[in-house]
């Protein structure tokens, strides 16, 4: 594919200020530079989740940003992990003969033209609405405008300035809002003390916000706190999968392995909400050979069943860094019986 039938270099051609975001298993910063190398085959997809790349393009004037336009595309992979050639065609026919609209967006903020460039396409997906708060967060910090109305209460709420009980008022878009503003106005700090005795469904739903961010130290540190004391008295698997997303992005690599190594010691990780959470936001983490056992003979054993081995460990292995420790551990010697007849259900044979 030639540069000139590039779509990240046509916006930028056009004088549009573009930002690109992967919304597969966590909402996360994608930079053009990498998007562009993905486009020409140049690369494999770096966060690839059920063999697509899910992403988010953003773009606007500068002068015009209440003008936004956003696509969100979900591009198929091939077994390797690059873009499906005939694919990633028949997109950018259908995108690129509408994209130069993005200059021709009058003053009245008539943006159709440009958002009927994914009007009835195949390729294009509706984030669930957690995803999609997370995004108009990180998209109103890149264009510099404001967090949404919500996002004072919930600075009011983590600074003990209302009520614990009033969580129901807290509304998602803020709570996305302060999350990924975590490093302004001391929320970090705020946040981090108030979590220790947050009610567990608004603990729940800021758990799930951090999985989109690297959480500040401070955070991370209280939500490993209260995971480890979860696991002394909890087994519910709703409980205990959102804090293990809220860890999975932590600097420290050793420490969410750590704490992984934890919940899969734990008869929880036996729950298929649980294990799943691990695999899909902790994958990074599984590229060790020692974890990665630990998780195939808790996800072999688990409820999950066969239909759940299968469909976990063919996304893992979609990855080349898990497919070598998944592979390593089919070889193990010390493996149980649970996972050799899991390994060999999936693969037509049973394993020896």
């Amino acid at each position: 594919m030639s540069t000139s039938h590039s779509l990240t270099d046509l916006l930028r051609q056009s004088g549009a200020q573009l930002r690109i975001f992967d919304m597969g298993r966590r909402v996360s910063k994608l930079s053009a530079e990498t998007f562009h190398k993905v486009e020409l085959g140049q690369i494999t997809y770096p966060t690839p989740y059920l063999h697509h790349a899910w992403v988010a393009l953003l773009m606007w004037e500068p002068t015009k940003k209440a003008q936004n336009v956003v696509w969100f595309l979900k591009l198929p992979l091939d077994e390797q992990g690059h873009l499906v050639a005939a694919a990633r065609d028949d997109l950018y026919q259908r995108l690129l003969q509408n994209a130069h609209n993005l200059l021709q967006v009058e003053d009245s903020g008539d943006a159709s033209q440009v958002r009927d460039a994914l009007k009835d396409n195949p390729f294009s997906f509706t984030p669930d609405q957690e995803k999609m708060a997370i995004f108009h967060a990180n998209a109103a910090v890149a264009m510099g405008n404001p967090a949404s109305r919500y996002y004072e209460f919930a600075q009011q709420y983590v600074r003990g300035e209302a009520p614990l009980d009033s969580w129901p008022s807290l509304g998602y878009q803020g709570l996305a809002d302060l999350v990924i503003r975590q490093e302004s106005a001391n929320n970090a700090a705020a946040l981090a003390e108030r979590l220790a005795d947050m009610p567990d469904e608004p603990y729940e739903a800021f758990c799930t916000a951090l999985e989109n961010t690297v959480p500040d130290h401070r955070i991370f540190s209280a939500v490993e706190q209260r995971l480890q004391a979860t696991l002394q008295s909890e087994t519910r698997a709703n409980h205990i999968a959102p804090q293990i997303r809220a860890i999975s992005n932590g600097r420290n690599l050793q420490t969410v392995q750590a704490l992984l190594t934890q919940v899969l010691a734990h008869k929880v990780s036996l729950e298929a909400e649980v294990i799943a959470a691990i695999a899909t936001r902790c994958s990074h983490a599984l590229d060790n050979q020692a974890l990665m056992l630990q998780f195939l003979e808790q996800l072999a054993a688990g409820k999950a069943g066969q239909a759940g081995f299968s469909r976990i460990l063919a996304d893992l292995m979609f990855t080349p860094e898990l497919r070598i420790q998944a592979l390593s551990s089919f070889r193990n010697p010390e493996r149980s019986e649970a996972l050799s007849i899991a390994i060999g259900e999936m693969f037509g044979g049973r394993m020896s």
